[in-house]
């Protein structure tokens, strides 16, 4: 369990060093939406990839929870990543300028619906991607429960048959 809790917050500590290392600000205005319907593919071929892990782990509990930690990791740098270059190509896009850290932050709260109000999306694609991270939050929330309990009921019943009687 020690492991399961260490590899996860190396896989969060990995992308968050990633994301402020990242040379962000070298790229034209068009990377702003390449960036993230990529990173969105990226982050469902992941998930995919953890479910089919999951189904074969000696131990699909501590699986499950690694791949939710790695996967909402992945995809809150890749929001701020996208706040942070929309930005950078519209400044004026939110109530005020973006740094990495305000990005960040910013996807974090409007992550947890606590939304303080004192960053806004002032810009409509601003608002539409913030939008889409509201959409996609419900989507991590509803189907990724979904899907990662069956692959973990799955990966139970494959130990099962393979633990000698």
């Amino acid at each position: 369990m020690a492991g399961s809790v260490a590899r996860s917050a190396g896989v969060a500590a990995g992308l968050v060093t990633a994301y402020y290392l990242l040379p962000l600000d070298r790229h034209g205005e068009d990377l702003t939406a390449v960036a993230l319907v990529g990173g969105l593919l990226a982050t469902g071929l992941f998930f995919g990839w953890e479910v089919w892990l999951i189904k074969r782990s000696p131990w699909p509990r501590l699986k499950a929870a690694e791949a939710v930690a790695a996967t909402v990791a992945l995809y809150l740098v890749l929001f701020a990543s996208g706040y942070y270059l929309l930005e950078l190509a519209v400044p004026g896009s939110f109530s005020e300028p973006l740094s990495r850290t305000d990005a960040l932050y910013f996807t974090l709260t409007t992550f947890t619906t606590v939304g303080f109000g004192d960053i806004v999306a002032r810009s409509q694609t601003g608002r539409v991607l913030v939008m889409c991270q509201m959409a996609c939050t419900l989507l991590i929330v509803g189907l990724a429960v979904r899907v990662l309990g069956a692959a973990v009921r799955a990966g139970l019943r494959r130990r099962g048959r393979d633990t000698p009687e």
